[in-house]
């Protein structure tokens, strides 16, 4: 088990390693840093000010000692400025960072108590209503536009209903539930759709197995069969999705967060790439990048835990 970890580790480090190279490369090849950075004086640039900023950014260095310094000022969370109020980025990364977690958060709690009982129950109750029911959200969920989806509930619960706010994450303190739901819904609904569709297919497959039938044939109960044999032997896939999930909803927050106004980094990621802030960008795309390989190297080590076999 500790050479799966330290295998697991090493391979999630050198996935990271490339994509702050991807990263490092793409803002390169975006241009000079310098024409974001410096404020243009009449037609041109101040020389002075030019050859300053480059010896800041080690911008006459080859490109892997450029590299190794952007690499060195990320690791101490020096993420440069933002364009627009020349504010340094990482004092504001956490105030936006909170909120998109929240929203993943919520969302896939959301989604993993609605989704994996309702798979449950189509995979039990097969070829009857419960089934069809079940069959329809998944289909519906991978099919409908998480934008459209949450125009719609905006449309139905907060402009005709009026029973719950349309966007933002209101004033006051504490969690904000009544802002959430809706956020959370449309975000969710995708990853619901996949809880059902997985654990349908696992549960099925269990309980058409040899030990369900013996275990069904020694008489006992229907729930004991279930939840302790047929759930538990089907739960390691959903388990492996809804790690990977968590880590989806965070990067994937973006149609969501800017349809519901939500103050979270994914919308400010999208702010950036309107108002060619570069640096913000960057900073965003790295932060998503790091949430969803950590992520990914924790659902491994659980996934050691519940599945035995893989220690060995």
């Amino acid at each position: 088990m500790r050479a799966f970890i330290i295998r697991r580790f090493f391979t999630s480090l050198l996935a990271l390693s490339v994509a702050t190279m991807v990263i490092f490369g793409a803002s390169r090849l975006l241009g000079d840093p310098r024409h974001n950075l410096l404020p243009q004086q009449g037609y041109g640039f101040n020389e002075v000010e030019w050859k300053k900023a480059g010896d800041k950014l080690h911008l006459n260095d080859p490109i892997p000692i450029q590299y190794a310094y952007w690499v060195y000022d990320v690791v101490r969370g020096d993420f440069g400025q933002d364009l627009i109020d020349r504010h340094r980025i990482n004092k504001k990364i956490v105030p936006r960072l909170w909120p998109t977690a929240m929203l993943a958060g919520f969302s896939w709690l959301l989604a993993t108590l609605i989704g994996i009982p309702l798979g449950i129950l189509s995979a039990v109750k097969r070829n009857t209503i419960w089934d069809l029911m079940g069959r329809i959200v998944a289909m519906l969920g991978y099919s409908l536009p998480t934008f459209w989806v949450g125009i719609l509930l905006i449309l139905i619960f907060a402009v005709w209903l009026r029973w719950l706010p349309a966007a933002t994450m209101g004033t006051g303190g504490g969690f904000p539930l009544r802002h959430i739901i809706l956020p959370a819904i449309t975000l969710g609904w995708v990853a619901m759709a996949g809880y059902v569709r997985l654990v349908r297919s696992s549960m099925l497959e269990i309980m058409d197995s040899e030990y369900i039938k013996l275990a069904r044939a020694k008489g006992v109960s229907e729930n004991v069969v279930i939840w302790k044999h047929g759930f538990r032997n089907a739960a390691i896939a959903p388990l492996t999705y809804g790690g990977l999930l968590l880590a989806g909803l965070i990067t994937g927050s973006v149609a969501a967060e800017t349809v519901f106004a939500w103050p979270g980094i994914a919308r400010w990621a999208v702010e950036a790439i309107w108002t060619n802030n570069l640096p913000v960008l960057v900073a965003t795309t790295l932060v998503f990048t790091v949430a969803y390989i950590v992520l990914n190297f924790l659902v491994d080590i659980l996934y050691v835990f519940v599945n035995p076999r893989v220690r060995y």
